[in-house]
């Protein structure tokens, strides 16, 4: 397979444009550099949908979309010349990157373009929850003069609580500074070191909830952080706490936000997004007196909306004519023969990464990550980016990709320590990783099975041959007999299907460790009823 380097100069002998097909509504700037730009044809059609989408992008070489394209595998399929996909935009969850991957096809997005419209949103609703400013403004317009109903709250030496601390996070950070507030964080992959010129405290995310009187999250929404603030939650914080969600839904748990807020112990919330969006009228948080919110209006200012057109039209270009690849989220940049052979090593490496973020605990504050065998005799950068883009990805989601995973590792003060060998040892290849964070040391190792298949081979002292694929159930358990039939059972009868199961232990009789793949998902009832086994020490979801 030729680079893209190659396939576009190529391009530029054989054909006269790259043809750039914009299937959303785009800002003017970025539309204006593209027509501008010497061997572009731009074909400006949005709200495509079905046949008419495919019809129309079937000579594409580029699209470019916002939230509102669904680009399928059936899309993906009719596109037979295409080799970019730009998101004006950060989250991805509309294209399949499966099937774009596959296929070669590069999907990139614009992660920094909306940084400063949605830290200064969240402040607009802090400011507006605080001195209840809709509530006062409809009153007023109803002919009343009613002060004493809105009497608000001060923000200056109020504990902020700001979960995630990432470029919004760090901008929201800053304009608390300015009020006076005292500035708590909770961000797992963020060393408190790597933010020292940031006057801000770092705590575990219950301490923080219990000293916050404004809890705000700014993190994308995974399966690590959906109802990541629930009624366990809830109960933690003070009384009087107010709840700033600009981030996803689901973040925030609705149904235990509504019983806070009636219950007293939330004095008020602000939300920008919902679970389901839009939400249904009679959504019972819309029509609660202490709530205020926005349609997700996170992004919509004119300067983030300039900013994420002409970022995606400019990163599109430059990947045509060979360039440069900025904000790819799912293709290292990699020459022809180091793709064939490293590209199922970047897959291997990145669900090490999103193994090794979800089994084990504590802020991470070291990678060592050794490569050995033939596979060392090509660049290793690629595959530490795929590693580090899994091992951020539960946290920063789509913001984290193949490209910025390294300086985003380095800005969030995690050491990166990367080592070769061309020593055999157990495997022909491997990969081996050690992880530092505050709670210990992790490892995992992985290799290939037939130099294509993804294979779990060790983790910590525990050797195995796990399939990192799906959901799979990581059991710490007793090493007696009884324990494969009594979790099989609880499994069973709830309906969860085994796929695949692989075992492994220190010493006869001592403690075990099985990875078990399961069809679908886990319900919570069914993790909980897992947790209750005498044999079971601990239980964790891992999602590859």
């Amino acid at each position: 397979m030729p680079t893209l380097a190659e396939q576009g100069e190529k391009s530029r002998v054989t054909q006269e444009t790259f043809n750039v097909f914009v299937s959303d509504k785009l800002d003017a700037s970025g539309l204006r550099f593209l027509e501008q730009t010497n061997g572009i044809r731009v074909s400006n059609k949005p709200g495509l949908k079905g046949q008419e989408l495919k019809d129309a992008i079937r000579g594409a070489d580029a699209i470019i979309i916002r939230s509102e394209t669904k680009v399928t595998r059936e899309v993906i399929e009719a596109a037979v010349r295409l080799k970019i996909i730009g998101r004006a935009g950060v989250g991805v969850d509309n294209v399949d990157l499966e099937a774009a991957t596959k296929r070669g096809i590069i999907v990139m997005n614009t992660p920094e373009g909306n940084t400063k419209s949605t830290a200064e949103l969240t402040w607009s609703m802090i400011l507006a929850l605080s001195r209840k400013v809709p509530q006062a403004f409809v009153s007023l317009r109803q002919g009343e003069w009613k002060r004493s109903q809105f009497t608000g709250a001060e923000l200056y030496r109020k504990a902020i609580g700001i979960i995630g601390f990432g470029r919004i996070g760090r901008e929201v950070a800053r304009f608390a500074a300015a009020f006076g507030m005292k500035v708590v964080v909770y961000d797992p992959f963020i060393s408190a070191e790597s933010v020292k010129q940031v006057n801000v405290t770092f705590a575990p995310l219950n301490d923080l909830l219990k000293q916050a009187d404004y809890v705000t999250v700014h993190t994308p929404l995974t399966p690590e952080t959906t109802n990541l603030i629930g009624k366990e939650q809830f109960a933690l914080m003070k009384k009087g706490v107010r709840i700033v969600n600009c981030a996803r839904g689901g973040i925030v748990n609705e149904e235990a936000l509504l019983s806070a807020l009636n219950e007293g112990r939330v004095a008020g919330a602000a939300l920008d997004v919902f679970i389901e969006e839009p939400p249904k009228k009679d959504n019972p948080l819309l029509q609660h007196p202490a709530v205020i919110g926005t349609p997700h209006l996170g992004a919509a200012t004119v300067e983030a909306q300039e900013n994420v057109s002409l970022e995606v039209a400019e990163q599109v270009v430059d990947a045509l004519f060979g360039k440069e690849i900025r904000n790819s989220v799912n293709i290292p940049s990699l020459d022809a023969e180091s793709a064939r052979v490293l590209r199922p090593w970047a897959v291997l490496t990145e669900k090490l990464g999103l193994l090794q973020a979800q089994l084990f605990e504590g802020d991470v504050k070291r990678v060592e990550i050794r490569y050995s065998g033939e596979v060392t005799a090509y660049k290793m950068a690629p595959l530490t980016a795929a590693f580090l883009k899994g091992l951020l990805s539960p946290m920063c989601g789509e913001s984290v990709n193949f490209i910025n995973a390294i300086p985003t590792a380095r800005e969030r003060g995690i050491t990166i320590d990367e080592s070769t060998t061309t020593a055999t040892e157990d495997f022909a290849n491997a990969v081996a990783v050690h992880v530092t964070t505050s709670s210990g040391t992790y490892f995992v190792m992985g290799t290939l099975f037939g130099n294509k298949e993804a294979r779990i081979v060790r983790i910590g002292d525990y050797d195995m041959d796990a399939i990192p694929h799906g959901t799979v159930l990581a059991v710490t358990n007793d090493d007696k007999p009884g324990f494969i039939g009594e979790i099989g059972t609880i499994l069973g009868k709830n309906g969860v299907n085994i796929a695949e199961m692989t075992l492994g232990r220190r010493q006869e009789g001592k403690t075990a460790f099985a990875m078990i793949n399961v069809d679908g998902n886990v319900p919570a009832k069914v993790l909980e009823e897992i947790r209750t086994l005498k044999k079971v020490q601990a239980v964790k979801i891992v999602r590859f």
